[in-house]
């Protein structure tokens, strides 16, 4: 007998005899018919968990980690709104059923049913996904195993002050809203989640509002591995800028008094807290696992005496709410209302296509008030004396600075945040006075933790502002890469395009920063980025482009909800020069606001039929310099520059190289991984026969006069292509 039917007979026997676990007696935290109300909704859960289970065995259902043991939940569902935002731990099907009680028209049962069976109609994920989540119920769709959603909870609870001094045209949250995310206490230990926490008590010692409540469901152990006794508490209690509260998620009395103290203090001071909950975990981590192999027999059978639907029996009859002969009709009529309706549940459509399944990977484009952006008397007054020079040739740091200035004017959900972007201006000082003149809720320094940074953006997204993180160096983004491939891309995949994250991630990176860095500041790998499905890589290598470009980008997240990465060339921040010294042929006036180059759009120079240079970024830079010895030696090229490098614009590339007999592919990046692999294969297989690359090492790139020597240069660009056209 597994472990889900010894908790199931346990129950019946322990009823039958009222044999109950001991604790407090019931308080008046709760009226008697909230009181069972609340033990419906934990029936609810405890059914969905077994039914679950069955609908695996017969190969209906496809997930398994249940909620058992934490059914307590319900209690929290019920001390906050429905508005309040929630990002859920995925043992928390007993909060959603409980909101959803909250809620007229829900139909929770049959919803989570057609996700646990994958179905197509199921309502938050379209049959991707087994995810706890509803639009309606200001739920948003969570995948994380571990913490990965608490950054983004920071962040979202941020957005809720901000958003009553700049509200945003698309505001999801009300004013008065606070933000729930709840998680195990082994994932309390995960980096990621100390960051969230560290995050959260910084803001709160500065006083910046931030009305977030961490709910940790404490079952005193992470698949496996026990978490110490004590350990949570001890971590918690003291911790600056977090209130600590603590309850019994085993009684509901003292569950939905305790998140009530919580919440009240969270939404009346507009300062984080922590609520630390006891629970049981049953059934062991998941479907197939047996918690006896890991634990002794007598240690599980301690946990499952433990059982909250026994506790709640137990109030209730104390309380004089229900009998246990009422409380077990209740348990049976649900278990049997939950398996008719899994039956129903399980004959509705799936997914079966590539497409079907690909659909919600980019969301949905949505309406925008349209905007003739700012008065020519507003821009001079915000530009100052910067507006005599925009005619003159600029590096492209100044000409992004100013990009950064009129969308700022034009946009005000736009908020830029990041290490040092305020004060200081950038590392590089392309954001600098943004702040004298927006003042330092649109941009915000942040601490120094890049995981943060992203969070604090997608929570932002998702509350309707359009977020400007910067990650100060390429290198750096492998500290959070996952905020971007785990939270922010999956929403709108997960939830069919009901909750999205728009942005735009400016990035300073690439090499060819002479003798500076090593291959902390002279990254040039961006594969982690390149795989992540829908997320875009725009990457200027001039001034007017990226100036030009910066302005779709940011159409691309406000418009079409898009969450876009802006990969910025250090090393073609200050680049005035291109043939020689002086010559500052590499530098470009400021393009008028209202031009912009469109997404896919590629940049061609020369019409030449001997050869095509396919290249970006610095890439592009070194190939014009190599432009005029190829020429000299009576080659005819072309040099097209990609701009956009994920997803790749294919047709453009090809109706660009159409007519040239040779096509070199010069990539700074390194040759495993980099975008010549998919360049090549996308050549190979439209049918050029004659093609070749010049690409970065796979290297590290050294400090020192030695920065350059695993990268493309001038000489060898020109050497591949003398050895193609032979």
């Amino acid at each position: 007998m597994d472990r889900a039917e010894i908790v199931h007979q346990n129950f019946l026997t322990r009823l039958a005899t009222g044999d109950f676990p001991s604790g407090k007696p019931a308080t008046n935290a709760l009226s008697r018919a909230e009181a069972v109300g609340l033990f419906r909704t934990q029936c609810l859960s405890r059914a969905l968990d077994r039914t679950s289970r069955a609908m695996q065995k017969a190969g209906q259902g496809f997930y398994t980690i249940g909620s058992s043991g934490h059914e307590g939940m319900a209690a929290v569902a019920a001390a906050l709104r429905p508005s309040d935002m929630a990002f859920l731990h995925y043992r928390d099907a007993a909060f959603q059923l409980g909101r959803a009680e909250q809620v007229p028209g829900q139909s929770a049962l049959w919803d989570m049913l057609l996700s646990f069976a994958c179905s197509s109609e199921d309502p938050i994920s379209g049959g991707r996904h087994k995810v706890l989540g509803s639009r309606a119920l200001m739920i948003p769709p969570q995948t994380s195993t571990i913490a990965s959603h608490l950054p983004k909870a920071v962040g979202a609870a941020y957005s809720v002050g901000l958003a009553r001094r700049h509200p945003p045209e698309h505001q999801l949250l009300p004013e008065d809203a606070i933000v729930a995310c709840s998680f195990g206490d082994a994932s309390a230990n995960h980096s990621t989640a100390q960051g969230a926490f560290n995050t959260a008590g910084w803001a709160s010692y500065q006083s910046s509002p931030l009305p977030l409540l961490f709910i940790c469901e404490d079952n005193g152990i992470g698949i496996s591995t026990p978490t110490p006794d004590g350990w949570i508490a001890a971590s918690f209690q003291s911790r600056p800028g977090l209130k600590y509260f603590h309850g019994d998620a085993l009684d509901i009395y003292d569950a939905y008094s305790a998140a009530q103290r919580a919440a009240d203090y969270v939404r009346r001071r507009r300062k984080p807290a922590f609520l630390h909950l006891r629970t049981v975990r049953l059934y062991g981590h998941a479907g197939a696992d047996m918690p006896t192999s890991y634990m002794s027999k007598s240690a599980v059978e301690a946990e499952e005496a433990n059982d909250p639907l026994l506790h709640s029996v137990r109030l209730l009859t104390d309380a004089g709410a229900l009998t246990p002969s009422d409380a077990l009709e209740i348990y049976t009529e649900t278990l049997e209302r939950v398996a008719r309706t899994a039956a129903e549940a399980v004959q509705r459509p799936r997914l079966a296509t590539a497409r079907e399944v690909m659909a919600s990977i980019v969301p949905p484009k949505r309406a925008v008030t349209p905007s003739n952006g700012p008065s020519a008397e507003t821009r001079a007054a915000a530009f100052g004396s910067d507006i005599s020079a925009m005619d003159k040739p600029q590096p492209m740091s100044r000409l992004i600075n100013w990009a950064l200035n009129d969308l700022m004017l034009a946009h005000e959900e736009i908020v830029l945040c990041g290490e040092d972007v305020g004060r200081k201006g950038g590392v590089y000082g392309v954001t600098q006075r943004l702040q004298q003149r927006f003042g330092e809720d649109r941009v915000i320094d942040t601490l120094l933790d890049e995981q943060s940074i992203l969070g604090l953006a997608i929570g932002m997204a998702q509350n309707g502002f359009i977020p400007v993180p910067e990650i100060q160096f390429l290198a750096y983004l492998h500290n959070a890469e996952d905020q971007l491939r785990g939270e922010a891309a999956t929403l709108p995949f997960f939830s069919n395009g009901q909750f999205t994250n728009p942005m735009v991630l400016r990035i300073a990176g690439l090499g060819y920063q002479k003798g500076f860095g090593g291959h902390f500041h002279n990254d040039n790998s961006i594969a982690v980025l390149r795989d992540i499905p829908g997320v875009i890589i725009a990457c200027p290598s001039t001034g007017a482009d990226a100036a030009m470009m910066l302005r779709e980008c940011v159409r691309l997240a406000r418009e079409e909800q898009r969450v876009v990465v802006f990969l910025e060339p250090i090393a073609l921040y200050p680049m005035r020069d291109l043939q020689t010294d002086g010559d500052n042929a590499w530098m470009c006036s400021y393009p008028s606001p209202d031009e912009s180059i469109a997404f896919g759009q590629i940049g061609q120079h020369g019409a030449g039929t001997d050869l095509a240079i396919v290249t970006y970024g610095n890439g592009h830079y070194l190939s014009r310099k190599a432009e005029a010895d190829l020429r000299a030696k009576g080659i005819d090229l072309r040099i097209i520059d990609l701009r956009w490098l994920a997803p790749l614009p294919e047709e453009a590339l090809l109706a660009a190289t159409k007519g040239c007999k040779n096509v070199l592919i010069v990539d700074e990046c390194r040759r495993t991984g980099g975008q010549a692999e998919a360049l090549m294969a996308l050549f190979a297989e439209a049918g050029h026969s004659r093609l070749a690359r010049v690409t970065a090492q796979d290297s590290f790139i050294a400090t020192g006069p030695a920065y350059g020597a695993t990268l493309p240069d001038e000489a060898q660009i020109i050497a591949a292509a003398e050895a193609l056209l032979l």
